[in-house]
């Protein structure tokens, strides 16, 4: 039997933003319940739930502080169950964000560790002494600026942090975090979670011998906030201990039926899909993974026939999972805007472009309204990377403001109460309710009703067709049938020879007429046929 996730199509839900139901500004558990129907509506497979764990909210929730908990900002764990009750009654998976590598410094476990490095949890964190001159223990950089250490006064030792200072980094090292970390993962799983989306699931062991990063050979891209490309990150993450912790959470995961792990790899170019590779081979690893590969400013044919392909070659037993947005970076209509005619054309080429790709797709939500990213002012700001370092950076908020369910209701019908991020008039005009017949939802609609219909999309493998810019083709086939997929990444009009028998078929933006296949820009077009065709320019 066909595992749900491996041609599912899974919508991200980011909490905070998606619909308040408490009158706070924050969306919550019972919100989500109540707008479960449009997933479904939709025709996604399953749901994705950014942090919802007890957390200071430092970092929106990827700073854990108990983790068999919900926060009383999203609701209680009765409004995990009753969503989960929901959700499978409509038939939807649910998986969670578990954000593992590290807790937030108020958890229980780092407040004891920290009282001295003699008590029964001081080894469940990375502690170093200073160096004799006082500074870190290696070179090793946060994402969020400065060093990845920070001294602490009261252990007189610098402790571990990739990320926040809020955020400390657990010791994997020691088979007891493990242990614990195995038994908050079965908590969920017994309340009837269908699996997790593993956050920089290749940071959880670091260099026991505190060796520090050569200096990178490539060209580094620095940026305000991340110094990580200046070095070759060898020591401080993917070290090779993390395939012995994912085999063990699998096991677990294997006790329970039809349980999917998904990993999030924080690398990019060649070493993100050699480590995609390592930690989908076999069957006692993660069921998938997915880098930033697609998440970035590169919209080419060549680039993203590159991901797909170079995925295929480094991790061929493995699983992919792609999508063109989530949390962390701007709205994929925004970013790529220069290669889009306009916003809505842009918004279907993209649609059918991911449901086309082989594997599993994400969604983020509002993506399926044409969403476009938030412009916000420095004082309308939450995140801390763009409040450390505006306006160079401009952070994440922009692509995390409230979902717009209502063009006309206050907040767009997200919150009676002030929002914790603005709804502009931009977003509020492209509302679930302003969206009929024709609009952008429906074609994401009918979009994923065609991928689910059609048995060569959803099984068949790819095969990418070597036609010129500024056009990427592929083939996916299978015994059943073949269809050839076919986009017009550029503004310009297109047309292409077509030599074989084929038809059009499903939701396109093209005319095939004498043997001539004519894209307008941003134009695409799936073609049915039962022998192989060949495209010429």
């Amino acid at each position: 039997m066909r595992e749900w996730w491996r041609d599912a199509v899974i919508y991200q839900i980011y909490p905070r933003s998606y619909q308040d139901t408490t009158g706070n500004g924050v969306g919550d558990l019972p919100g989500i319940t109540q707008r479960l129907k449009h997933v479904a509506d939709l025709g996604a497979d399953g749901v994705w739930l950014s942090p919802i764990f007890t957390s200071p909210q430092k970092d929106m929730g990827y700073d854990v502080s108990d983790y068999t908990d919900i926060d009383p900002l999203f609701g209680t764990l009765d409004d995990f169950d009753a969503m989960i009750a929901e959700a499978h009654r409509l038939g939807l998976k649910v998986i969670t964000d578990q954000v593992l590598s590290h807790t937030s410094d108020q958890h229980p476990w780092f407040k004891e560790s920290r009282t001295s490095r003699d008590n029964p949890k001081a080894d469940w964190y990375v502690w170093a002494d200073p160096l004799p001159d006082g500074s870190p223990p290696t070179n090793w950089h946060s994402h969020f600026g400065g060093p990845a250490w920070e001294f602490d006064a009261q252990r007189g030792q610098y402790y571990l942090h990739n990320f926040l200072i809020q955020q400390p980094d657990l010791n994997f090292h020691n088979p007891d975090v493990i242990e614990a970390i195995l038994e908050t993962c079965k908590f969920w799983l017994d309340r009837g979670l269908d699996g997790f989306r593993l956050d920089t699931v290749n940071y959880y062991f670091h260099d026991q011998q505190l060796r520090s990063n050569p200096a990178a050979q490539a060209k580094p891209q620095v940026m305000a906030t991340d110094l990580y490309g200046m070095q070759d990150n060898i020591y401080n993450k993917t070290r090779p201990e993390n395939i012995a912790f994912l085999q063990k959470l699998r096991a677990l995961c294997d006790q329970y039926d039809d349980i999917m792990m998904v990993g999030e790899v924080g690398e990019g170019g060649n070493k993100a899909t050699r480590i995609m590779g390592e930690y989908t081979a076999g069957t006692d690893r993660l069921h998938m993974a997915y880098s930033f590969a697609m998440l970035g400013p590169d919209f080419t044919p060549d680039h993203l026939r590159s991901c797909v392909e170079g995925f295929r070659r480094g991790a061929p037993d493995g699983h992919p999972y792609w999508s063109f947005s989530n949390h962390d970076v701007f709205r994929h209509i925004t970013r790529w805007e220069e290669h889009a005619v306009d916003e809505d054309t842009f918004a279907r080429l993209t649609c059918a472009m991911l449901m086309s790709f082989d594997g599993t797709i994400g969604i983020y939500q509002g993506e399926e309204l044409g969403l476009t990213e938030t412009e916000l002012l420095f004082e309308e700001l939450t995140d801390p990377p763009a409040l450390r370092f505006w306006p160079a950076v401009k952070g994440r908020d922009g692509c995390r403001t409230p979902m717009v369910w209502e063009k006309d209701a206050p907040n767009a019908g997200f919150s009676d109460a002030k929002p914790w991020l603005p709804v502009k008039a931009p977003q509020a005009a492209k509302a679930v309710d302003t969206h009929g017949e024709g609009s952008i939802l429906a074609f994401y609609k009918d979009m994923i009703a065609f991928r689910k219909s059609t048995t060569a999309l959803r099984n068949g493998a790819s095969t990418f067709l070597n036609v010129p810019d500024p056009i990427l083709a592929h083939t996916r086939a299978t015994d059943d049938g073949q269809i050839t997929c076919v986009f017009n990444m550029s503004t310009e009009d297109q047309s292409l020879a077509v030599k074989g028998d084929a038809s059009l078929s499903g939701p396109h933006h093209a005319v095939l007429a004498d043997g001539t296949l004519s894209l307008p820009g941003n134009g695409f077009a799936f073609l049915s046929h039962t022998s192989p065709i060949t495209l010429t320019t």
